[in-house]
């Protein structure tokens, strides 16, 4: 059983900033590729950022490049997603998610094998 255990979402203002936590196990952080998701209401779910398990590259999303970095912590089994010069339309749920087949940094149209909770971030304007 896979758990994704997020934390870290809130409220903050445009401009401000929310670091986003996604714990898990030994085994997943070693055997699964880790991502970040968000949903917007009334949208779909979109890719945010995702972890190579190859090379340890890093992909974005355009709409977050330049603002939203993501990270792991091998020793603590934890991806991070720092995000920076938060916008109102970045307000969502955003999910941590593992593929075990995955091994890029892209997902492309890939679907996650598991998902966490889901934490809520919601920037005011």
């Amino acid at each position: 059983q896979v758990h994704l255990v997020e934390s870290g979402g809130g409220l903050v203002q445009a401009g401000g900033s929310l670091r986003l936590s996604c714990a898990t196990s030994v085994l997943t952080f070693n055997r699964y590729a880790m991502g970040w998701f968000r949903q917007a209401p009334g949208k779909e779910r979109e890719f945010v950022a995702g972890l190579s398990r190859v090379d340890g590259s890093i992909s974005y999303t355009d709409s977050v490049k330049g603002r939203f970095t993501m990270s792991s912590e091998r020793a603590q089994n934890t991806v991070y997603l720092q995000m920076n010069s938060l916008r109102p339309e970045d307000t969502a749920v955003y999910y941590c998610a593992a593929n075990r087949a995955l091994f890029s940094a892209d997902w492309g149209s890939r679907q996650p094998d598991y998902w966490g909770q889901g934490t809520q971030v919601t920037v005011s304007s």
